[in-house]
């Protein structure tokens, strides 16, 4: 007996991602001001509206994220001379350059201009081209309920346990399951909001811990402030995952970014941004007007810097070097607080050491790969002994500025001990020479902070200058 109809659904099953919402966020980032257009085109209808979209961008089918077990039993049952159709609420244009892709399909029914093929309009169309009960259905959604009963049976692909309970009690025979191995949809996006990269926010403690005894208000503001930066943060690193879906495809590891590999669904994310900075606002509203501003700019130059500084060479640096400090910065009016123009000045050439150690790591790995015509961010392999330079000097000059500031008349007011402070000062003397060495040794991953978080030399370095500082107080 020859084997029925096998029709698979596109969006959450074949591919675990929504490719309208792909090309939604891939045209608004191609140009802005398709938002506004796109509001337009929803009073059009669906159908309309996944028509314009698709009529403007191209998603590249090689990139895109597949369920690979499905796909093999697809392949299987091709072998099998079973006859395949891909039927979804995509476009057409969309749903055509997939199939050519895959090469399993016999037929291909999809959305046009005129019907949005979804729901009943897709078990109305099944049931017209195969007639009732006379296919099987592979989806993964409660949409997809509509379907599976005029199916003779459902194949069901990365959906909740729920649709397998109703499928159960419809008493829909289940030919097949498939699913792709997750971590769960709040573990995912912890690991999306990027936890581990909030340290980078302690810099806003470094002017309280600095400055004389202060009240436990101003020690709550800044607590306040470090969680409002670190929600803001993951709101930006989310939204900056969102817009680059198809380069993290692209890379060996970022391929396998939750929104990158189809574990987190795209309207999750839009959905967690606006809330994350929503808190964040309410928590730095409680701490003053100019720790708002400060978030706000941080906001503004971290967007900037994610849509177009970072691939400008020597900008890239000075902005990085900038976030840094206006953490430092915030930290300061958060505690409310004199500013140190010592601290902000060393802040400056510190961290444009960290950003140039970063970029000298990344061009290094590409010269390593025997890559040596390659470039990133601006920058080609053969900068390597300039960024050096630069860096050095950098990380030596803010050691100098530290040197400074020890036999300044108001480090002698501050401290009843300031000579202590030169324990500080040879200390990172001796840390930042052996971020370089290492840096030039290519022992370095790309981030300079992630790595002083894993070194235990650091770890040993920053006990001694918490030690110094303690003696000179």
């Amino acid at each position: 007996m020859s084997l029925k109809p096998l029709c698979v659904d596109l969006d959450g099953s074949l591919t675990p991602i929504d490719t309208l919402w792909e090309g939604c966020l891939k045209l608004i980032r191609s140009n802005p001001a398709y938002l506004g257009k796109m509001l337009y085109w929803l009073f059009l209808g669906k159908a309309q509206f996944k028509q314009q979209v698709s009529k403007r961008i191209r998603l590249d089918p090689d990139l895109l994220p597949y369920t690979a077990t499905l796909l093999d039993y697809l392949r299987s049952q091709k072998q099998a001379g079973r006859h395949i159709c891909l039927v979804t609420a995509a476009n057409t244009e969309i749903a055509t350059a997939i199939a050519n892709k895959l090469g399993l399909f016999d037929k291909v029914l999809a959305s046009d201009g005129r019907t949005n093929l979804g729901g009943k309009a897709k078990s109305a169309r099944l049931v017209e081209e195969y007639g009732e009960n006379g296919f099987v259905y592979a989806g993964n959604a409660g949409v997809d309920m509509v379907v599976w009963r005029h199916a003779d049976a459902a194949i069901v692909v990365n959906a909740a346990p729920k649709i397998k309970r109703q499928l159960n009690r419809r008493n829909i025979k289940i030919e097949a399951e498939f699913s792709i191995a997750s971590d769960g949809l709040l573990r995912n996006l912890l690991r999306n909001m990027r936890p581990h990269q909030w340290a980078k926010n302690s810099l806003l403690f470094v002017p309280i811990f600095l400055a004389p005894t202060q009240p436990s208000s101003a020690w709550l503001n800044v607590v306040l402030g470090f969680i409002a930066f670190s929600l803001t943060a993951s709101s930006i690193y989310i939204i900056n995952d969102l817009f680059d879906l198809e380069a993290d495809r692209k890379h060996l590891t970022k391929r396998n970014r939750p929104f990158a590999s189809g574990a987190l669904p795209i309207p999750l994310g839009v959905t967690v941004i606006p809330l994350l900075l929503l808190i964040a606002g309410i928590l730095a509203w409680h701490i003053n007007s100019i720790f708002i501003l400060l978030l706000v700019f941080y906001v503004i130059l971290t967007t900037a810097y994610s849509i177009n500084l970072k691939l400008r060479a020597l900008v890239d640096v000075f902005t990085l070097a900038m976030l840094y400090t206006l953490r430092i910065i915030a930290g300061v009016f958060a505690a409310d607080i004199e500013v140190s123009h010592w601290l902000v000045a060393f802040s400056v050439f510190f961290f444009l050491s960290f950003a140039f150690a970063k970029r000298y790591s990344e061009l290094h790995n590409l010269a390593e790969a025997g890559d040596l015509t390659a470039g990133t961010r601006g920058y080609v392999v053969s900068d390597l002994p300039i960024i050096s330079l630069f860096g050095v000097t950098s990380s030596y000059l803010s050691i100098m500025i530290m040197i400074l500031y020890t036999h300044d008349l108001q480090a002698s007011l501050l401290y009843t001990e300031p000579m202590w402070l030169w324990g500080i000062s040879i200390v990172m003397l001796f840390w930042v020479s052996r971020i370089w060495l290492l840096a030039y040794r290519g022992h370095m991953d790309e981030d300079p902070v992630l790595f002083a978080l894993r070194d235990k030399m650091s770890y040993l370095a920053a006990f001694l200058v918490a030690i110094s500082f303690w003696l000179a107080r």
